[in-house]
């Protein structure tokens, strides 16, 4: 039976007028996605996703296979909100300090330093996160929970803002470590990036054709259009939305439906329920209104739970997928209107 919903009598309704601030931050961050489409062919969605990871304070996980412009897409995103970027090339080689930074010795002064890993900054892009080994893997752990890296006892803040943006290639490919599940459900969404349709590749081709070089962003017109303040401007608005009970109980519904869901070995957990609930309310908020509605929450339901489930092998070998059953979920469970 159809549940009864309304939009919350406090709520701002539609077309009224947001405080000054929460609307320039709005309409800044509408405009980074402008700017990134000057170097990022039709993955609109990946980088609305990235932007609602931000005022979430969350962190991105984008899988693809290799040359859909998931490294391109972060770069060209910290180049428009003009935050600092730092790039790591995850290899089977590569250890823990070479992420989160290391003590080092001084021989004029004969005592250790702490010297900084790229993870400290603003947007970590994590490449093919999935090519080393669950050891190194696990030195993000802290960091993206605890906004903070513990070397030798001492814990040091990271900045603020902070995100992880992971990329790896399907986990079929050879040479890969799948990620535990205690590290993927550390990721507020999983985007995937699918291959351009006919008419993108022609435009991704005629731009390479044209001089595009990926490594000079303002060559290709990318400019900054928004900022940190913009970024706590807007995260302060998106913490006012309002979320009526009958849309929290839409959440938990759909929640509770993956734990018992048959082809489902692993539910999601209510970690995975806050995601959704955050993710919703800041895709409301970009959308221009202060109270979130069920669709908010279909429209971010597999991008925020897609990796905090796992499939029984039988599924597997039936050729079912994980968004399969998840939009299974959606068709059923019953939405408040």
């Amino acid at each position: 039976m159809t549940q009864q919903y309304s939009s919350p009598a406090g709520g701002v309704q539609p077309g009224s007028t947001l405080d000054e601030e929460a609307e320039s931050a709005r309409r800044a961050l509408q405009a980074v996605r402008q700017e990134v489409a000057k170097a990022v062919v039709g993955q609109d969605a990946a980088v609305t996703g990235l932007i609602i990871a931000l005022l979430a304070r969350g962190h991105v996980l984008l899988e693809g296979v290799p040359g859909v412009a998931k490294t391109l897409l972060v770069r060209t995103l910290a180049a428009a909100l003009s935050l600092e970027t730092n790039r790591v090339q995850f290899t089977p080689d590569l250890m823990p300090g070479d992420v989160t930074g290391s003590l080092i010795y001084d021989g004029r002064s004969a005592e250790f330093s702490f010297r900084e890993g790229p993870v400290f900054t603003n947007i970590l892009l994590a490449d093919e996160i999935n090519r080393t080994p669950p050891k190194t893997q696990a030195s993000l752990l802290e960091a993206m929970e605890e906004r903070q890296v513990t070397v030798d006892g001492v814990s040091r803040a990271l900045p603020d803002p902070f995100m992880v943006a992971a990329t790896q290639n399907p986990v079929e490919y050879e040479g890969t470590y799948p990620l535990p599940e205690a590290q993927l459900d550390r990721f507020l969404l999983k985007m995937t990036l699918d291959l351009p349709g006919r008419d993108d590749e022609i435009e991704v081709i005629r731009r390479h054709g044209s001089g595009f070089d990926p490594r000079n962003l303002g060559a290709a017109g990318v400019r900054p259009v928004a900022g940190e303040t913009d970024l706590r401007h807007a995260r302060e608005a998106v913490s006012r939305v309002e979320v009526a009970p009958e849309v929290l109980g839409y959440i938990v519904d759909l929640v509770r439906a993956t734990r018992s869901a048959p082809s489902f070995q692993l539910g999601v957990s209510p970690r995975g329920a806050t995601a959704l609930l955050n993710t919703a309310r800041a895709w409301a908020w970009l959308s221009g209104r202060t109270f979130t509605t069920p669709d908010d929450v279909k429209a971010l339901t597999l991008p925020a739970l897609r990796h905090r489930v796992a499939l029984r092998p039988e599924a597997q070998m039936d050729g079912v997928s994980v968004d399969d059953v998840l939009g299974s979920i959606l068709a059923t469970v019953p939405v408040p209107r």
